[in-house]
């Protein structure tokens, strides 16, 4: 009976035993598998965070994209602001120079006429009228017609008149902005030909080319910008020329022509206002 007792007890103790690492094991395998749910619901937090910082971050460059492009849309509207006020005051300037030399003109002409006046004969010379009985005029006795009036000196014959080269330049722009090309071309040639050193003489080379680019002569024009670059290496119009040269190229579809005139602003003019005009068109050319 005691040898029973000690067997049961025995067995008892090794069931006991036995269980207790399972138990353990069961225990480690539930936290585990808690820590790898929390793992989970951490992983998906961290997927929807990034997630949204995506998207956020996708509003953002938006947003930029479109201050970037409306900056740029200003600066280019800004440029072109300038560029008219500085066309409309160069128009101004020119238009005094002229109305100076008019004035000069006018004063030479009222000076002339004052020596002629003062070379007259005096007012007490003057003939006075025919009384009854007199003697007409023409016949013995009579006093000569017109002995009261200045002799005043006439133009000389066959000399063309006079006229400025600010008034010469005026006209042939005034031709070109009313649309009349042909006429306008003439008039800067002549222009050119007659003030060859003038200081305008570079603007109206490239009027020519502007002119026969309105009017859609591309081959006259690129030849006529050309002479631009050409003759006048030093003026402060071959960011435009240069850039006039590539839109002209482009219509001609000679796109490596035109290519190479718009780098050639992007190159040797990168603060002319000319530059990200070249630049815009530059991109439009890739893949031509």
């Amino acid at each position: 009976m005691k040898y029973s007792r000690f067997a049961i007890v025995a067995t008892l103790s090794l069931l006991v035993a036995g269980a207790s690492p399972a138990a353990a094991a069961d225990k480690a395998h539930q936290q585990l598998m808690a820590e790898i749910r929390m793992l989970q619901e951490q992983q998906q937090q961290l997927q929807q965070l990034v997630g949204g910082l995506a998207e956020t971050l996708k509003v953002v460059t938006s947003k930029i994209d479109d201050q970037t492009g409306a900056s740029r849309k200003a600066f280019a509207d800004q440029k072109l602001l300038i560029d008219n006020v500085a066309e409309g005051v160069r128009v101004l300037r020119e238009k005094a120079d002229d109305t100076n030399v008019r004035l000069s003109t006018v004063s030479q002409e009222l000076e002339a006429v004052r020596q002629a006046i003062a070379s007259g004969p005096s007012p007490t010379t003057a003939a006075a009228p025919v009384e009854p009985g007199a003697a007409p005029a023409g016949e013995p006795g009579a006093a000569p017609t017109g002995a009261s009036t200045a002799a005043t000196p006439a133009p000389p014959t066959g000399s063309a008149p006079f006229i400025s080269p600010q008034r010469m330049y005026d006209n042939a722009y005034n031709d070109y902005m009313g649309g009349q090309f042909d006429l306008a071309i003439q008039g800067f040639n002549a222009y050119i030909a007659s003030f060859p050193k003038s200081d305008k003489a570079d603007d109206a080379q490239l009027n020519i080319g502007n002119a026969y680019y309105a009017a859609g002569k591309y081959r006259e024009a690129a030849d006529a910008l050309q002479k631009v670059i050409s003759n006048y290496p030093q003026s402060d119009v071959l960011p435009v020329a240069y850039y006039k040269m590539g839109l002209t190229y482009t219509e001609l579809k000679q796109v490596d022509l035109a290519r190479r005139a718009f780098e050639t602003v992007m190159q040797k003019y990168p603060s002319s206002p000319e530059n990200f005009l070249a630049k815009q068109r530059l991109d439009g050319l890739k893949g031509k």
